[in-house]
């Protein structure tokens, strides 16, 4: 009896055993966390081998093929893929080699373990590739699979803690050229097709993975390291010369930096670059295959200091990312602001000895102060370590608070640790998670062995909350003297968060600045080196525009702010402005005066930029109609004439910029037309084709009485093929007729016409101009009632920029009693796009009080 109960019992257990249903938090749409933590401790060594059949028309599905070899730990629970396509999209699953039946479950293929066993294991799919990550033209196409879009793709493991090694090959016609992460092993050809073999490639997290396949040209030099593989498109034979060598240049000087700093060679088997032309960021660092914006990298012989600057920033951004991000990866896509604060903290440590005539102290401000305050002012603001339950939603974590806000803090960081102390703790940190993921927790742990501090304390408040300190002070005088100098801060959102912060504050005399050093960190700061300095004339807080914050302003004194002499110190007091602006510590008017007063003595092409746009946000945003006509005239003149005196170049082009913007009086449209028209000419003023573009949209959108026919000669300036698409693309959003431009606004409510996403933005932007909103605010809450599905089919940049070309530009009473109408119908609206959404619209709101 007993041997034949066990048995059964057995065989009871087995079939229990098999039957076991996968978990429920495993089969969410998306990566749950929950699925990711198993997944990583149940598989590993895992290895792709892809196919893709790319066809001759952008119509024709790609058939693919891949052969998945993983060793298995743990047969608990089913094997589970990611694969965000329709099932139909499977052909057929061979497991182990045996053909297995298709089970797809909310984006998901189940391999069922009976089929599996601990060990090496192999998977072999054909399916057709999906579309949505594919970024497929006509002439070419390029892969851009972050944070989870590889499972939009191809069937893997789409978790950035899985890393893998590829084996691709790619075949496409014959006059395509391809590049991928690792080197072309040989080429096959096959009729009016070629066959590409690469070789196995170094190993990555599924998002690093990609592959740009068409028409380019191609350019290979060797800068310094080893041979560099370029692909662009470009055409304009000036861009070309000015621009392909100082690329290859820079990427160099940016490797060489990083090696040195790190202490730790390049660690992949190249680093090729392609320059796309409607791609959707600045750049996206796939191992062995950085892809750019096109427009990012061309700039003519006329391009600003900023604009090569912003170029240099952004390839030493992107290279930075090959040590922080692709060789050490975050675990989870909850750290992925770890990978950015690194890349954008090496690129403006890289920039010092690239740009050795740049004021990096204030490039750093004006970069990122203004950007991070934009997002940590609002009621939308986020910290920047996100709490991230599912993959799907890892999109929606990327913004300002992390490109920017981050930086700031990762300064403070270094200055308390010590630049050398700092350095050896990343070290560390990269020869220790070298080719593996780590998380924040794990770098504080080894930054906390080098200094005295607590930086786990520290961290607490500057990376897991949110918001920013208000600074205010109590000065005290006595027979011309300071006797009492005290700071308070408390959290701008009302918690009892306190920040350790250094900063500069400058006491400003007849005839020379005292400089002081501040570290504050509690409630209330006794600031007793200032006790016994003669009453100054002016005190600048954050004069070296290290802190962060909003700091006192006298608004006695902001007309001489121009008057600073130290160009940071100017620089930043300017942000310190704006800022107590938003807050109405000063008015609209006075702040406009101060700053285009400023602007017209201004000789610092940064700050002259920051200006500039403060001016643009205040006429159109904050301003009243009375108010803007009241300034229409006098501020179009003085612009000009400012414009026609003898200025630098570079900064003619900003104070064009400005022109251009406001330029809407019956004058100043006769002015833009000459100037496009080529019959006025400003001396300096170098325009290059996209300037005259711009200028052509501005007047249509202006109703000058000749827009029909500026369209039209326009569309025959345009000598780039990709630009010229671009610009037919556009044409129905700059339209005249009202019915026009509704038509075109309904269709992007449609996910198939919203694939070229740079596009997108740009025709919400012509078709949401202020001067348009009257007739296109109607469409403000079927944009909001998009917005799910926007951040569900689009990449991680476009919820945002759906919302920011379109609600964003609105500042009347109307378009915010929709938004709250919005927000009050949906209580339970997701939080992460929420946020997104008061971000957004934190202008419109002040609007209603500042007005």
């Amino acid at each position: 009896m007993k041997p034949i109960i066990s048995v059964f019992l057995i065989l009871f257990l087995f079939i229990s055993c098999d039957e076991e249903p996968t978990p429920k938090l495993f089969l969410e749409k998306g990566i749950s966390m929950q699925l990711a933590k198993y997944r990583k401790q149940q598989l590993q060594n895992v290895k792709y081998q892809l196919k893709f059949e790319i066809s001759k028309t952008k119509a024709e599905a790609i058939p693919s093929q891949l052969k998945i070899t993983v060793t298995l730990l743990d047969l608990k629970h089913n094997l589970i893929l990611d694969f965000n396509e329709k099932k139909s999209n499977i052909k057929g699953v061979k497991v182990n080699g045996k053909e297995t039946k298709i089970v797809h479950e909310n984006e998901h293929i189940i391999i069922s373990k009976k089929h599996l066993s601990i060990g090496k294991n192999s998977i072999e799919i054909d399916f057709i590739a999906g579309e949505l990550s594919l970024n497929r033209n006509e002439e070419f196409l390029y892969t851009l699979l972050v944070p989870d879009r590889a499972s939009t793709l191809f069937p893997c493991f789409d978790q950035p803690d899985i890393k893998a090694n590829y084996t691709l090959t790619i075949v496409a016609p014959k006059e395509w050229k391809v590049l991928s992460g690792a080197f072309e092993k040989e080429q096959l050809q096959k009729g009016d097709f070629t066959e590409h073999r690469f070789i196995e490639s170094d190993k990555m997290s599924t998002y690093l993975f990609s592959f740009v396949a068409g028409k380019f040209t191609e350019a290979i030099q060797n800068p310094g390291a080893f041979d560099m593989r370029f692909f662009y498109r470009e055409n304009n034979q000036e861009k070309i010369d000015e621009s392909v060598n100082q690329i290859f240049k820079i990427h160099q000087q940016a490797l060489e930096y990083l090696e040195n700093y790190t202490a730790y060679l390049f660690p992949f088997q190249k680093m090729d670059f392609a320059a796309i032309p409607p791609f959707q960021y600045g750049g996206m660092e796939h191992v062995g295959a950085i892809q750019y914006r096109e427009s990012s990298l061309f700039l003519d012989k006329n391009a600003t200091q900023n604009r090569k600057l912003g170029r240099a920033k952004l390839i030493a951004h992107e290279t930075s990312h090959m040590w922080f991000g692709d060789l050490v990866t975050m675990k989870w896509f909850n750290d992925v602001w770890m990978k950015e604060v690194f890349a954008n903290f090496m690129a403006d440590k890289i920039m010092n000895p690239v740009f050795p005539d740049v004021n990096h102290g204030l490039q750093f401000a004006m970069t990122h102060y203004p950007s991070a305050y934009s997002e940590d002012r609002t009621q939308g603001t986020n910290a920047i370590r996100q709490y991230l339950g599912n993959l799907k939603n890892a999109g929606s974590l990327y913004g300002r608070i992390i490109y920017n806000k981050a930086p700031i803090m990762m300064r403070q960081l270094e200055n308390i640790l010590g630049k050398d102390a700092f350095k050896s703790g990343i070290q560390e940190y990269i020869k220790t998670y070298a080719n593996s993921n780590a998380d924040w927790n794990e770098l504080v742990t080894i930054l906390d062995k080098k200094s005295p501090q607590n930086i786990k304390e520290w961290s607490d408040v500057w990376v897991n909350n949110s918001g920013r300190p208000i600074v205010s002070d109590e000065i005290n005088y006595e027979n011309g003297k300071i006797t009492s100098f005290k700071m308070y801060q408390k959290a701008e959102d009302g918690t009892g968060k306190l920040w350790t912060q250094s900063f500069k504050i400058g006491f400003v005399y007849a005839n020379e600045i005292k400089i002081l050093d501040v570290t504050i960190s509690d409630k209330e700061f006794d600031f007793k080196e200032a006790v016994g300095l003669e009453k100054p004339l002016q005190i600048i807080y954050n004069y070296n525009g290290f802190g962060y914050g909003v700091f006192p302003i006298q608004t006695s004194k902001m007309n001489s702010y121009k008057n600073i002499k130290d160009d940071l110190a100017r620089g930043y007091a300017y942000i310190n402005l704006y800022e107590n602006f938003l807050n109405k510590k000063v008015t609209a008017d006075a702040t406009f005066k101060t700053f285009l007063n400023g602007l017209l003595i201004e000789k610092n092409e940064l700050i002259s930029n920051y200006l500039s746009g403060r001016i643009t946000t205040i006429y159109w945003t904050f301003f009243t109609d009375k108010q803007r006509a009241g300034n229409q005239q006098m501020l179009e003149h003085k612009v000009l004439k400012f414009l026609e005196s003898n200025i630098p170049a570079n900064m003619k082009r900003t104070l064009f910029g400005l022109y251009r913007s406001i330029a809407v009086s019956k004058k100043g449209k006769e002015v833009l037309f000459a100037i496009w028209s080529k019959k006025k000419n400003i001396k300096n003023l170098f325009l290059n084709e996209n300037d005259y573009v711009g200028i052509a949209t501005q007047l249509v959108i202006y109703q000058h009485p000749k827009s029909k026919e500026i369209l039209e000669k326009q569309l025959t300036r345009i000598s780039n093929p990709d630009r010229l698409e671009r610009f037919k693309w556009l044409l129905p959003s700059l339209s005249d007729d009202e019915q026009v431009r509704d038509r075109f606004m309904e269709s992007l409510l449609k996910k198939e016409n919203r694939e070229k996403e740079s596009w997108v933005q740009s025709a919400l932007i012509n078709i949401h101009h202020p001067l348009r909103q009257k007739t296109a605010v109607k469409y403000v809450k079927p944009i909001l009632e998009k917005l799910e599905e926007v951040q569900l089919t689009g990449d991680i940049f476009f919820p945002k920029g759906w919302l920011s070309s379109s609600v964003g530009r609105y500042s009347s009473k109307e378009a915010f009693e929709i938004v709250q109408d919005f927000l009050k119908e949906h209580p339970k609206y997701n939080p992460i796009l929420k946020m997104k959404l008061l971000q957004t619209v934190d202008d419109l709101f002040r609007a209603q009080e500042i007005k």
